[in-house]
């Protein structure tokens, strides 16, 4: 018989999470990648997308006094397939604003940090406004030091507009989704193939 692991109930269809989604509607979710079998698969990767803008400042807060949009904080870890937390991986995010349009100009909504020694992150930003033909998404680079750039998207649960964007992927969405605070709360762990 099969050793029962997270993969193997994902296989099965029996990991499958409920969240909330910004409509209120619930929504069966794909869980992300994490380190419990200890051979997970790497994050997908996603394009970059027509708006990366290199040199971005360090920073862990994209939030301006005067930003509109709801906030979020955006919590998690970058670790290995083989669940070992991976220190100082650069990630650098960039997203539209709330009403779905990119700074291509500066650098609002944009910047990049590393890891602390635990391998863990996290974002201020605002949940991003849709814009035409795509979903609500955060673009994000990450690399481990010395290793290849993985390019990949995060998606958020229950937006109606997930069903008809053609690079939506469900494990790709964040998890934890929640309001905590006045603020939206999520969480993703990126897992890196480093041989």
């Amino acid at each position: 018989m099969d050793e029962l692991t997270r993969r193997r109930l994902l296989e099965l269809g029996l990991a499958l999470p409920l969240a909330v989604g910004l409509d209120g509607v619930p929504t069966a979710l794909a869980a992300t990648p994490s380190c419990n079998d200890g051979d997970e698969d790497e994050t997908p990767a996603q394009t970059e997308g027509p708006f990366f803008t290199p040199g971005t400042p360090r920073r862990r807060s994209l939030v301006t006094r005067a930003m509109r949009g709801t906030r979020l904080t955006l919590t998690g870890r970058v670790l290995s397939t083989r669940c070992r937390r991976v220190p100082n991986a650069l990630l650098s995010f960039w997203q539209a604003d709330a009403s779905g349009a990119y700074d291509n100009d500066g650098f609002r909504l944009r910047g990049h940090q590393l890891t602390d020694a635990r391998g863990r992150y996290r974002l201020e930003t605002i949940v991003p406004g849709l814009y035409p033909g795509r979903t609500r998404h955060i673009h994000v680079r990450v690399q481990a030091p010395r290793r290849p750039v993985l390019t990949t998207q995060l998606y958020f649960p229950g937006v109606a507009a997930n069903a008809r964007d053609g690079l939506f992927r469900s494990d790709l969405v964040v998890s934890g989704w929640r309001l905590s605070g006045g603020r939206r709360v999520a969480r993703f762990d990126f897992v890196l193939d480093l041989g």
